[in-house]
């Protein structure tokens, strides 16, 4: 098994980063990334580890659509260049990063405006504070930030209890914003307890964390509702897999976040996933030969925490 790091530039800070890291490699029906963030350890990079080897030993399940309706991702930029972005990307849907340590709800206001504006009344606007708020904070800032008619706000709490909180307070003041749980599900060690708690309206399931295509769609099946799939900010060659789990769903009534290639300045591939009028199509990818290789060190770097998982699960994704 030939692992390769790669390392792509991001063209805005996202996630606490600039540059993207991971490793792809090919198996016997495909290629497969494996790139879990520096802030996990085992046993969760087990679960991407999982994922990686289903893309690259099974495959993916049978398609139902042949190509998938994606947002544009704004990360936490100025309201004229979140404006601009949103405008050129073809999308009728934008995902926009709020809660950015450092910056305010003012902040936050103007951007998701700016996003509003670019998309007109039609288009349809997400926000993710990735669980920045406590209960009252965000019952506040969502009241504000409500007069743009928010399609919903993804984990706006760390905790399911804060969601379920959050959700039974904005009822009971008639607020129409939704909550999508992403973090409660994919790193609470109990997905199902936001249905027992009633903590979302929707589930953001992404495939690496949650071991694989498969994986993703016996949960989708048990939660009950309605899924957004949605990126983990991976190569193209990873992204395939999240396409592949959002073409093999039943339904799919949300646009998905998979279009995170075009946050990149270089790719792993010449053809990257990239929407065109907000759709990108199901298909495989391959790598090009150079261009996306990460230096020695960090080569190295990943290939030890690599050799940290057990060797049954290194052979046989198990």
């Amino acid at each position: 098994m030939n692992l390769q790091a790669y390392s792509l530039p991001l063209r805005n800070r996202f996630r606490g980063i600039d540059v993207r890291e991971g490793l792809i490699f090919q198996g016997p029906v495909g290629w497969a990334e494996w790139s879990p963030f520096a802030d996990y350890d085992y046993p969760e990079i087990g679960q991407w580890w999982r994922a990686a080897w289903e893309a690259a030993y099974l495959g993916f399940p049978a398609p139902v659509r042949d190509q998938v309706p994606v947002n544009v991702t704004v990360a936490a930029i100025g309201a004229e260049a979140a404006h601009r972005l949103v405008s050129a990307s073809g999308c009728r849907t934008a995902k926009v990063k709020v809660a950015e340590p450092g910056q305010t709800l003012n902040d936050d206001l103007e951007r998701v405006e700016a996003v509003r504006d670019a998309l007109g009344p039609e288009g349809r606007v997400r926000i993710d504070a990735n669980g920045a708020w406590d209960v009252d904070e965000a019952q506040r800032r969502l009241t504000a930030l409500s007069r743009f008619e928010l399609e919903y706000a993804e984990q706006p709490c760390a905790t399911v209890e804060e969601l379920a909180e959050l959700r039974l307070r904005l009822a009971r003041s008639g607020s129409p914003v939704l909550i999508a749980a992403d973090e409660s599900i994919r790193r609470s060690g109990d997905p199902e307890r936001v249905v027992e708690l009633a903590a979302a309206d929707i589930a953001v399931l992404k495939v690496q964390p949650l071991g694989g295509v498969r994986r993703c769609l016996e949960l989708a099946e048990r939660l009950g509702l309605p899924v957004v799939v949605s990126s983990a900010l991976e190569s193209s060659v990873g992204l395939a897999a999240g396409v592949a789990l959002a073409a093999a769903l039943p339904e799919l009534p949300y646009a998905c976040g998979l279009n995170t290639a075009a946050m990149f300045t270089a790719e792993v591939t010449a053809e990257p996933l990239i929407a065109v009028d907000g759709m990108i199509p199901v298909r495989s990818v391959t790598p090009t030969p150079t261009g996306w290789q990460a230096d020695p060190a960090t080569q190295q770097r990943w290939l030890t925490r690599w050799s940290l998982l057990p060797e049954d699960l290194r052979r046989n994704g198990e």
